[in-house]
């Protein structure tokens, strides 16, 4: 008959088995504790000793019914102590049947919207502030500027940053959003992106930066924004609806 469901795989069972050094006594130190005396299967001079009728036993403890003479052959055998050396059959557990907090997370992790526009200064990188808008954070590690790595999480982290640049002018004549990763105040990554006279008008400029980064307890990481215009003309927003910061640990 088919079998529906994983195959069960083979299991090789042991039981532990204990040699007495035998004297003329009564009482013994079981090497394992048990529950009562049909825990044991207890042997002298080979022939199998019927449980609570010629021995008792609980705990460590083993009592003999009558006393055995030195030079007697005096073994025990656990079997309530079973050894299963086989493994579950692989695709055979599920994270239901898994422990809360076996399964790695992605975690210290990070992310804040810009709350409100702000206006930045032309062709000056400007740290981006208030990113509280949806903020999520794992650790209290992010103040909605700057993400500190808490002790002991260094690691890799993905971070990404998005900045979306809205010019007063309908731009045709060179507007550029750059985007930048800070760490420690120094910029780690860069994305640009131009608006050459293409006709095309348009006011909103987006770039994303984001990649794979070692970092180490106690480094910052901040956002910041550089927007120009070939005609200098007319003031530039950081946009409060596409401007954002975000990142994780990798689990690993």
């Amino acid at each position: 008959m088919p079998f529906i469901g994983n195959q069960p795989a083979l299991s090789y069972t042991s039981f532990a088995k204990q040699d007495f050094t035998t004297s003329a006594t009564t009482s013994y130190t079981l090497d394992n504790p048990v529950a009562n005396a049909n825990e044991l299967a207890l042997f002298i001079n080979f022939v199998r000793q019927e449980p609570t009728t010629s021995y008792s036993a609980s705990g460590t403890s083993l009592t003999l019914t009558e006393a055995t003479s030195v030079g007697d052959d005096m073994y025990c055998v656990y079997l309530g102590k079973a050894v299963q050396t086989v493994n579950p059959p692989n695709g055979s557990v599920g994270t239901a049947q898994l422990a809360s907090g076996v399964l790695p997370t992605n975690t210290p992790y990070f992310y804040g919207e810009l709350a409100s526009n702000q206006t930045l200064t032309r062709d000056t990188n400007t740290k981006i502030t208030g990113l509280t808008q949806n903020e999520l954070d794992s650790a209290s590690a992010f103040d909605g500027t700057t993400f500190t790595v808490p002790s002991g999480q260094g690691g890799k982290y993905y971070l990404e940053a998005v900045v979306t640049g809205n010019y007063a002018d309908i731009g045709k004549d060179g507007e550029k959003t750059v985007s930048y990763i800070y760490k420690n105040g120094s910029a780690i990554k860069t994305a640009i992106q131009r608006l050459g006279d293409t006709g095309q008008n348009q006011r909103a400029v987006t770039t994303v930066a984001s990649g794979l980064f070692n970092l180490s307890a106690s480094d910052t990481i901040e956002l910041y924004a550089n927007f120009t215009d070939a005609n200098a003309s007319g003031s530039a927003v950081a946009s409060a609806t596409n401007t954002s910061l975000m990142g994780y640990k990798l689990i690993g």
